[in-house]
């Protein structure tokens, strides 16, 4: 069992920046992939980054390469998500997932959730 709590979120104008945490307990961190997932207003939930358990390989959903970077500590039990240069389309729910299998744009469902956390970007 897995609990993940995100911290971070908050209001932030067009081309600020944000950096969102998530704070793992329960079975050992290294052993999952953690990523991110976001959830706008009558959209569905989409994907947003991943990192792998171990070696640091990232992934990005297309709409955020460049602008969000997606980093663990794997001694701190915690992943981040650093969004600078951020639109008022990033504006949504984020989610924080842990999963023992690989995530990326195509993962529908993970492991574990946390609860979330808002972000809003004003324009």
């Amino acid at each position: 069992q897995v609990q993940l709590v995100e911290s971070g979120g908050g209001l932030v104008q067009a081309g600020g920046s944000l950096r969102l945490s998530c704070a793992a307990s329960g079975r050992t961190f290294s052993v999952y992939a953690m990523g991110w997932f976001r959830q706008a207003p009558g959209k569905e939930r989409e994907f947003v980054s991943a990192i792998e358990r171990i070696g640091g390989s990232t992934r990005y959903a297309e709409s955020v390469k460049g602008r969000f970077t997606i980093s663990r500590d794997n001694a701190k039990n915690t992943v981040y998500l650093q969004m600078n240069s951020l639109k008022p389309e990033d504006t949504a729910v984020y989610y924080c997932a842990a999963d023992t299998s690989r995530i990326d744009s195509s993962t529908y469902d993970v492991g574990y959730w946390g609860r979330g956390t808002q972000v809003t970007v004003s324009s």
